[in-house]
């Protein structure tokens, strides 16, 4: 028996929500920070944001591109990272909904957002205009090179990166009170 989906709108809705709420609570320590910080500590920060984006949208494609059979493979034997791997594939639209649109996006207009500003505060005022365009379009460059890039090794490895992905789920869960991906009790009852 297939579990009851709830409809495509409320499923859109409750995404739009808590992608306002996350890009609240993400948004402003970036901002304070970008505004407060030495200028210089703001690239570092610029540049491990544009690598998280690109992280997590690999994760999403290569969920949707791999396949349950070798995770069924992996978790008769018990390997780690197998479980999860699994559920990430079964949750597929979710999970490339939650990487590679909510977070994603939220960490492409911050990096935008966290660019205007550095350049802002850099270029002299006669030129901040200028440098800005410049930046964001500099950014904006490496952010889709990066991503086009992180695709095509998702979809070659979709399979490699959905399993490291469901091993570090299960290392985060043994150290953080966090359940993530978790089966569902029927599921958890009668294994995989």
């Amino acid at each position: 028996m297939t579990r009851k989906q709830p409809r495509l709108g409320l499923r859109a809705l409750r995404y739009a929500a808590v992608a306002f709420v996350v890009a609240l609570l993400v948004t402003w320590p970036t901002h304070s920070a970008a505004t407060s910080w030495p200028a210089l500590l703001g690239f570092p920060v610029l540049l491990l944001i544009i690598l998280l984006g690109v992280a997590f949208d690999i994760v999403g494609v290569a969920a949707t591109r791999a396949h349950e059979t070798p995770f069924h493979a992996r978790s008769s034997t018990r390997r780690p990272g197998a479980r999860k791997g699994l559920r990430l594939v079964r949750e597929a639209d979710r999970v490339a909904t939650v990487c590679s649109d909510m977070v994603g996006d939220i960490a492409g207009t911050l990096s935008g957002a966290l660019t205007a500003s550095l350049a802002i505060r850099i270029a002299p005022p006669d030129w901040q205009a200028v440098s800005t365009i410049v930046a964001i379009a500099l950014v904006s460059a490496l952010t889709i090179g990066l991503k086009s890039a992180a695709k095509g090794l998702a979809v070659r490895r979709a399979d490699t990166v959905v399993w490291l992905t469901g091993r570090l789920l299960e290392a985060v869960e043994r150290v953080l009170p966090l359940h993530i991906l978790e089966d569902s009790p029927k599921r958890r009852r009668g294994g995989l």
